[in-house]
């Protein structure tokens, strides 16, 4: 068992209505995550979420690339990009984090992908693996160790947030059952294979124990 601390935080990644059943891009079962968020937040008193935030247009959309279609992928100035529906376009509904969500105490929200040439799955860096969004500054000035992701998806935003994390020094853990994914061409097997190369430690919300 696991008892949070004052040098713990929860990233809550993605929890979107277009991720959600009905969405543009909706993770399969991706509304199972909702619950045991809500009791994983009451462990934690420190709570971040991200939340992706895309202009319209963006590179990472099929639309914008004439005769593909999305989850084909195409190489953008930065590499490999996967094609998606729109989706999370700033300002629509489907952008919003969804009100089911109970965590009244998160702290800072993250914006992600508001770059209309560069997609951004992380939490922590954008997709061209240099530009940061600020979130690895703020944990470490804040005195945090520990990081613990979930949210949607896994195989993409929830893993890469998760991999940077590491990457950054923090010791991380991601709640499996607390996470759903898109799983296209494999990605969920990539996603486990480099979690564990990373040390990130895959664990169940039940490992937590409540306050």
């Amino acid at each position: 068992m696991i008892e949070p601390c004052d040098t713990d935080v929860l990233i809550v990644v993605d929890v979107q209505y277009d991720f959600l059943p009905g969405g543009a891009l909706a993770v399969p079962d991706g509304d199972a995550v909702i619950a045991p968020i809500n009791r994983l937040a009451r462990a934690f008193r420190h709570v971040v979420l991200t939340q992706d935030w895309h202009p319209e247009g963006h590179a990472s959309f099929a639309s914008s690339h004439p005769s593909r279609q999305a989850f084909e992928t195409a190489d953008l100035h930065y590499g490999s990009q996967v094609l998606w529906p729109d989706h999370c376009v700033q300002g629509t509904e489907g952008a919003e984090i969804s009100r089911d969500l109970d965590i009244p105490h998160a702290q800072l929200v993250i914006r992600k992908g508001y770059n209309t040439g560069i997609d951004s799955y992380s939490g922590f860096k954008e997709a061209d693996r240099k530009t940061s969004t600020g979130l690895d500054g703020y944990l470490k000035e804040r005195g945090f160790r520990r990081v613990f992701c979930a949210g949607l998806a896994m195989d993409f935003c929830v893993a890469w947030t998760a991999l940077d994390s590491a990457a950054a020094g923090f010791e991380t853990y991601l709640f499996e059952d607390a996470s759903r994914a898109i799983d296209t061409n494999g990605s969920l097997a990539k996603a486990k294979k480099d979690l564990e190369a990373a040390g990130v430690r895959l664990i169940s919300s039940e490992q937590i124990r409540r306050r």
